[in-house]
């Protein structure tokens, strides 16, 4: 594991890598039209609060303080792709240098998926109508 390491005069800070994937995950799901940040993000609620979950499908390589970003997404049907991919890489890249501090070189986003959101079921009402004779 490979970290930003910086000596502070009261002494270092460490940022592991597992931490930029965290940052990364959240920010892609920010998105509008990604399902999903990493393969596996919603698979329930106790799932969210794993670290594991959030790292999965993304990876981080770094050089000093330059840091180079993997990740899979997968995006809802109807969204132009090519588009959420853009957002996805402009979000990661300022979310994780804004947090860190951290040149992000690069944000590389793979699209594993496209899903088609499930919709939540609508009950409409139901009205009778009864037809009046007319009388003559």
């Amino acid at each position: 594991m490979t970290a930003k390491q910086e000596t502070l005069k009261n002494g270092q800070v460490k940022i592991s890598v597992e931490v930029i994937s965290i940052i990364a995950s959240i920010a892609a799901s920010e998105i509008d039209g990604v399902n999903a940040a990493a393969s596996g993000f919603v698979e329930g609620i106790s799932s969210l609060f794993t670290k594991k979950n959030y790292t999965k499908g993304i990876k981080v390589e770094m050089k000093e303080n330059d840091a180079s970003i993997d990740m899979s997404i997968t995006v809802d049907y109807g969204y132009k792709i090519q588009d959420v991919a853009v957002k996805v890489q402009q979000k990661v890249k300022t979310e994780v240098e804004n947090m860190t501090g951290l040149n992000v070189t690069n944000v590389s986003v793979n699209v594993q998926n496209v899903v088609i959101p499930k919709e939540e079921a609508v009950i409409e009402p139901t009205v009778e109508v009864k037809e009046e004779k007319k009388t003559k």
